[in-house]
């Protein structure tokens, strides 16, 4: 669509996963059309693509338009999610979303234009811009008047080139604030072995900064080691990432000694970093690996922590072993001050791109400069991996002992 076309109409959805940023996302986007384009009709998708899909919306009436700013409190999204890949035909009719023999791209493109909608906002992750770029593409092939402006959401911190997700940092902060509960579980029973484990199915990004944000917090407390209170029992002991490859019987060793001197073991597992080997583990019983939509493992029904509690057990001499995920817990958060600083600019900018026909997902590009600019469709790609080396995680695992 030329530039100099007014916009008179956008929708907006939220897709994939929660994470800590999709309700202020939602009010960011209301009140800067508000502020500097009030004309401009908006209208909300319910349910992700599956609400596009079906044509299930609302429309942001002038009282929803006053209260916007009060979505930034909250976690969730308030027009909800899905996980709908709209290249996954069979998926989509297997759901009921389209009918046999239609092309769910197709569906999406003919609902926006019945709508009367110039641009679409997609609020995710990487699955979820990835089909917006799908989408993006049929439209321009198919010379759909349309213009799509997404936004990054993913609590790990995975899309490439996308420096800074929105909601990653809360994130971090909040699966360390549900470690100090958990952790004080060493408490409970003698020679107690912990594992928090972290979302994170490629990257370990989210795991790393969990276990510094919970650390900065270990150095700020006043501990009473003569008491019983010791900041060693309370400490990380390992963090596990599905970028460095793990010896486990050297860990285990090593794990062994910490567990003979405190009495316990605490371990911060990214849930992707023993995803192969478990796989291998149950495509070599003949059991069938359970996938969404997207071809991704359902990391839930393969219980990633529980199978590394059991590699570890008996190497490290537990009496008593508790596995406990943070990820519910952390991604449906309110967005703290960092991420809602980040979500305004992003919010800001994406108002902006949308009114000058500008597509893109909107976010800091590692590959120009770290610039914040609408990032072209056909560049964006999930599963970005987190760098090991980096100073600050590299400093993390040599401040608990653990080999780089």
């Amino acid at each position: 669509m030329p530039e100099s076309t007014p916009v008179r109409k956008v929708a907006m959805l939220t897709a994939g996963g929660l994470a800590p940023c999709l309700s202020s996302a939602v009010g960011g986007l209301i009140e800067r059309y508000t502020e500097i384009a009030p004309e401009v009709e908006i209208i909300a998708y319910l349910d992700g693509y599956a609400g596009l899909l079906t044509g299930r919306s609302i429309t942001i009436t002038p009282e929803m338009r006053a209260t916007a700013s009060r979505l930034h409190r909250f976690g969730g999204s308030p027009i909800g999610n899905s996980r709908v890949k709209l290249t996954n035909v069979a998926d989509c009719v297997k759901r009921g979303l389209v009918q046999e023999g239609q092309d769910p791209l197709h569906v999406a493109a003919e609902q926006l234009t019945r709508d009367g909608v110039d641009v679409l906002h997609t609020i995710g992750g990487d699955d979820t811009n990835t089909t917006a770029a799908d989408l993006a593409a049929f439209l321009g092939t198919n010379d759909y008047e349309l213009t799509v402006v997404g936004l990054p959401k993913t609590v790990d911190n995975d899309i490439v080139p996308v420096r800074q997700s929105l909601g990653a940092w809360t994130a971090a902060e909040q699966g360390s604030i549900y470690a100090r509960n958990i952790i004080a579980e060493h408490s409970s029973n003698p020679r107690m072995l912990i594992v928090h484990e972290v979302m994170g199915r490629h990257c370990g990004w989210l795991t790393g900064a969990t276990a510094r944000a919970y650390r900065k917090w270990l150095a700020a407390q006043e501990w009473a080691p003569e008491l019983g209170v010791d900041p060693r029992r309370w400490d990380v002991h390992a963090v596990y990432v599905p970028e460095q490859k793990l010896d486990l019987d050297a860990e285990a060793g090593r794990l062994r000694s910490l567990m003979d001197a405190l009495g316990c073991v605490n371990i911060f597992l990214s849930e992707g970093a023993g995803v192969e080997a478990i796989v291998a583990e149950l495509e070599a019983a003949g059991e069938e690996v359970p996938r969404d939509p997207f071809g991704h493992v359902k990391i839930d029904k393969i219980n990633p922590g529980a199978w590394f509690a059991d590699q570890f057990a008996a190497r490290v001499g537990a009496e008593k072993v508790m596995v406990q995920k943070s990820g519910y817990f952390s991604r449906s958060a309110a967005a703290n001050s960092d991420d809602l600083r980040l979500i305004k600019s992003c919010t800001d900018l994406a108002v902006e791109c949308a009114l000058r026909h500008e597509g893109g997902l909107i976010g800091h590009d590692e590959e120009r400069g770290g610039r914040l600019r609408a990032i072209e469709f056909d560049r964006i790609k999930g599963g970005k991996e987190f760098d090991p080396s980096t100073p600050w995680f590299a400093d993390l695992l040599g401040a608990i002992g653990q080999p780089a």
